[in-house]
């Protein structure tokens, strides 16, 4: 069934309220009625688009992975050069986490108390098709940088941790900024860390490549 747009508005707001309430509370003590008030609808209306909180979990979170990953995706499986994919990697990613900061909790949280709902959300992404892709397009940086296709697992999680560790530590971060000569915010070091993240991932192939 083909949605208008007065739907697809509703869903919108369904959605931004529900995430907002599951990233605080997580998906156990979140309530239906909460997420109806914070939506501004009732909750017959709520209940009319998600029949049941596990049906606005999955996609509310399903929709959240879509556009994570799509950028992810789409940014190694484009045909630039291997060091502007891992730049632009870190621009997107840090953007997205900007709009979405407390996800990278929430999805530990969840991970940690449900692990089984986690692996059916992640189940659709095909890992081992993206880092083919990337090492067919990018083989002679790979055979130069020593990363071997069993390597990619270490290779993807350190890039990957370089963003998502921010903000899972994010309070102790913000404690030593408030104590830097700088006294930066936190925003304020991860648009730092779009360069910083990249230039060190960078730099630590072309030492790889040395060795």
């Amino acid at each position: 069934m083909v949605k208008n747009e007065n739907e697809k508005q509703t869903e919108e707001i369904i959605f931004d309220a529900a995430m907002a309430v599951f990233e605080e509370k997580g998906f156990a003590a979140a309530r239906m009625q909460e997420i109806a008030d914070r939506s501004g609808m009732n909750k017959s209306l709520l209940h009319y688009y998600f029949r049941t909180k596990e049906q606005l979990f999955e996609a509310v979170f399903n929709k959240l992975l879509e556009k994570m990953f799509s950028k992810i995706i789409g940014v190694f499986m484009s045909d630039k050069p291997f060091e502007e994919k891992i730049r632009l990697y870190y621009e997107e990613h840090i953007n997205f986490f900007q709009k979405n900061p407390t996800l990278p909790i929430f999805i530990m949280s969840e991970i940690a108390h449900n692990p089984e709902r986690l692996k059916k959300q992640f189940s659709g992404i095909n890992y081992l098709q993206i880092r083919d892709a990337v090492m067919k397009v990018h083989a002679k940086e790979m055979e130069e940088s020593g990363i071997k296709k069993e390597d990619w697992p270490q290779f993807m999680i350190t890039v990957i941790s370089l963003t998502v560790f921010p903000y899972a530590a994010k309070e102790i971060i913000k404690m030593y900024l408030s104590q830097s000569e700088e006294k930066k915010s936190f925003n304020e070091f991860m648009n730092e860390r779009k360069t910083f993240a990249a230039d060190f991932v960078i730099s630590a192939i072309k030492n790889m490549k040395r060795n």
